[in-house]
């Protein structure tokens, strides 16, 4: 859906992105931190070796939002700290 709507508004100047975020730390996530199995061997597969903070985000989003992403159109940004890099 971004590269589609990105591709159908370009022309009007509007940009069209998206984040994809990996494994956060949030409320929704609480059971699956909680979990003593799955925890641990999610954490094993994260390159970065932790979940993501919400706070995480944030340098990202403002990336996206400001002037210094003007020709930046189309893209997903995963931050996942390296999880599908691997």
């Amino acid at each position: 859906m971004t590269k589609l709507l990105a591709n159908e508004w370009a022309a009007s100047n509007v940009q069209v992105n998206a984040i994809a975020p990996g494994y956060i730390e949030t409320g929704n996530t609480a059971p699956l931190r909680a979990d003593r199995d799955r925890e641990p061997a999610i954490r094993a597969r994260i390159p970065a070796g932790r979940w993501g903070k919400p706070e995480d985000l944030a340098g990202p989003a403002v990336f996206l939002s400001s002037t210094a992403s003007d020709y930046v159109t189309g893209h997903v940004l995963v931050v996942d700290g390296g999880w599908l890099a691997r």
